[in-house]
């Protein structure tokens, strides 16, 4: 029995989140696959782990809960919510060695391949932000 996409998005959620297993990215993002990220988008499967690499950078730590999901036809809805301790510089922020927590939400199109060939993340940078210059200003 092959793979549902709302079995292949968790298997993006967690594979690239919480097991860091970025062949995940090689496997399931289309090789002309866009995504449409906060402030970025991108263009392909280089892109993309650029983009992964980057989160990472900044939150290490990174662990992602996937707290509700929706597939209809070729697309699938994640709500989700991310902890990580914040290390490296991200939107424009230093370093704060804060612990934050946001949520957010991922919506996936897959096409006939079974790969994402589009993409939207979207969550709630007002209370990241507010969190990592609180943690600045304590510091």
């Amino acid at each position: 029995m092959s793979e549902t996409n709302r079995e292949k998005a968790f298997r993006w959620m967690e594979g690239i989140w919480n097991q860091r297993q970025f062949g995940v990215i090689d496997e399931l993002f289309a090789p002309n696959g866009v995504g449409h990220h906060e402030g970025m988008e991108t263009h392909d499967v280089e892109s993309m782990h650029h983009f992964v690499a980057g989160i990472l950078e900044a939150f290490p730590d990174i662990r992602v809960e996937v707290d509700h999901a929706i597939e209809e036809g070729d697309h699938v809805v994640i709500r989700w919510t991310a902890h990580g301790t914040h290390i490296g510089n991200n939107l424009g922020v230093p370093a704060t060695e804060a612990e934050v927590s946001f949520s957010g939400m991922t919506w996936m199109t897959f096409d006939d391949n079974g790969q994402i060939c589009e993409g939207w993340d979207s969550w709630n940078q007002g209370a990241l932000i507010q969190q990592l210059a609180q943690a600045a200003l304590v510091r």
